[in-house]
């Protein structure tokens, strides 16, 4: 039986999906890897202090050798000083978890199947949004009757769309070159407009007919 979706904003009720995108299997252990590196590219990773070469003053010891009674010193930029560096100090890196791109698609794929084996994938009709509202935007998701958070994906040219769903409460707005598969499993129904959806089984792996 081949998996269908909802039309939303169009007199078709449901529409046919490829098989080769949305009724893959589902590996969770990709999808854990591959979300897990989406949120770790997302990490800035400037953190840092300054070692006892970067902070400033100390260049005199700050008594003399001995004859004091106190330990020996070369510097008031060692560590153990108020003021001083830090010992190991932390510095910029870089989060990043190399996954395979065949990976990343096998995922993406599994977590579009795993909302379309569920109910919660729908298709929208771009061409009835003539102009933003979000009203019409409220409309069509309550008609439709799914849990919020909602991830909307459409075309880069659907400024309507954007515009339309961006001011709604917990409702992400995205475009096919840049869906992740943590938004996709963050969200509780996924809404793909007619005109992103080749863009969208193309970014899962599907062979583009030359």
């Amino acid at each position: 039986m081949a998996v269908t979706a909802t039309v939303l904003g169009s007199s078709a009720k449901d529409l046919a999906l490829d098989a080769e995108v949305f009724e893959a299997e589902v590996r969770p252990h990709l999808v854990h890897e591959t979300v897990r590196a989406e949120l770790n590219a997302a990490r800035r990773g400037t953190r840092g202090a300054k070692s006892r070469g970067l902070v400033s003053g100390g260049r005199a010891k700050p008594w003399r050798q001995k004859g004091t009674g106190r330990a020996r010193q070369g510097t008031i930029r060692a560590p153990q000083f108020t003021g001083g560096g830090v010992a190991f100090p932390p510095g910029m890196r870089s989060f990043d978890v190399k996954v395979n791109r065949k990976a990343r698609r096998a995922a993406l794929r599994g977590a579009l199947s795993s909302h379309a084996a569920n109910g919660s994938l729908a298709l929208l009709d771009g061409s009835t949004f003539d102009s933003p509202s979000t009203k019409q935007a409220k409309s069509v998701l309550a008609d439709w009757g799914k849990d919020a958070p909602v991830l909307v994906v459409a075309h880069a040219d659907e400024e309507a769309v954007f515009k339309s769903f961006r001011n709604l409460e917990r409702v992400l707005v995205t475009m096919p070159e840049e869906l992740e598969v943590a938004a996709i499993v963050w969200a509780r129904a996924v809404v793909v407009t007619q005109a992103a959806l080749p863009q969208v089984e193309q970014r899962a792996g599907k062979e583009v007919a030359s």
